[in-house]
């Protein structure tokens, strides 16, 4: 059966809202499980880190990974 235009579109849109209410709380704690894990890899480690870390230290200090300092890594490790 097809919806029309507006209908169709308010659906897409209650859909969206449902969806993102769903997913914010597993996301959550997916980010909170992954900045343990690399925290515990960037203690436990010695420079030159891996991507996925240096991947994530950029994310996480919004730089490149090829700018990234000790004195950063200090700060965050702190």
């Amino acid at each position: 059966m097809a919806y029309p235009r507006k209908l169709r579109f308010e659906l897409r849109r209650q859909r969206q809202t449902e969806t993102r209410e769903k997913n914010t709380g597993r996301k959550l704690a997916e980010r909170r499980r992954r900045d343990a894990k690399m925290l515990a890899k960037l203690r436990a480690g010695t420079p030159p880190y891996t991507p996925d870390v240096m991947s994530w230290l950029s994310s996480k200090l919004g730089k490149r990974a090829t700018n990234v300092t000790a004195d950063d890594l200090a700060a965050l490790t702190g």
